[in-house]
């Protein structure tokens, strides 16, 4: 699938988090300030990779999924094809603001996380390397709709390895703002980020998603 492009994940999960500054950056900034100051990059890096640990695994899992799919209930891989296109397409509306799309997504993922907070809370305080990182692995549960596109796309994918490939370069995006979120807080980093490079990503994202419609319609 030449238009699901690791560069695209990459372009989603940064002008996503420029988006879910206000949730993301907001637990990021909280674990931050309540980590002592001589171990505060180092666990604010422990949390992060936790995160993109989770990420990298549930797409392999998805995409394993999206494999038996195909494999076994055969479900034509022109259908998983259109489906990870339209997602595309759903990803761009959310960066423009529009998450309609991919809102019952994030609803769905809410009942899951209802039983995997619990777990998260007996990690706090999170002072030390260990306490960060599990809670980074925990807190990759936690309920966004960008997340669980990204997540579905890598379902369409119907491969382990290109799922987790997805992911890994969805959470390479996510990186630079949930970093920076951590050094200079999240409101400070929200009212340094221009909207029209949301934007513009958001259209761009969505114009891959229909050109690989389109283009599957023309050889159709």
């Amino acid at each position: 699938m030449p238009e699901l492009t690791l560069l695209s994940a990459v372009l989603i999960g940064w002008l996503g988090g420029v988006h879910c500054l206000g949730m993301c950056g907001g637990i990021v900034s909280a674990l931050a300030l309540s980590a002592p100051q001589a171990g505060r990059h180092g666990i604010l890096l422990a949390y992060n990779l936790g995160r993109c640990l989770t990420y990298v695994a549930l797409g392999a899992c998805a995409g394993a999924l999206g494999f038996i799919g195909m494999d076994r209930l055969s479900i034509a891989p022109v259908l998983l094809y259109s489906i990870a296109n339209m997602l595309l397409i759903g990803m761009g509306l959310y960066l423009l603001g529009l998450p309609w799309l991919v809102r019952p997504l994030e609803q769905g993922g809410q009942h899951l996380w209802r039983h995997i907070e619990p777990f998260s809370r007996r990690l706090f305080p999170v002072n030390t390397l260990p306490r960060a990182f599990g809670v980074g692995l925990l807190w990759g549960f936690l309920p966004c709709g960008l997340v669980y596109s990204a997540l579905a796309t890598a379902f369409a994918l119907g491969s382990a390895q290109q799922g987790a490939l997805w992911m890994g370069a969805f959470a390479l995006g996510t990186l630079p703002n949930l970093i920076l979120a951590g050094w200079v807080g999240a409101q400070t980093l929200q009212k340094l980020r221009n909207s029209s490079w949301r934007w513009f990503g958001g259209v761009l994202v969505a114009g891959w998603g229909v050109y690989g419609l389109v283009r599957w319609w023309v050889m159709a």
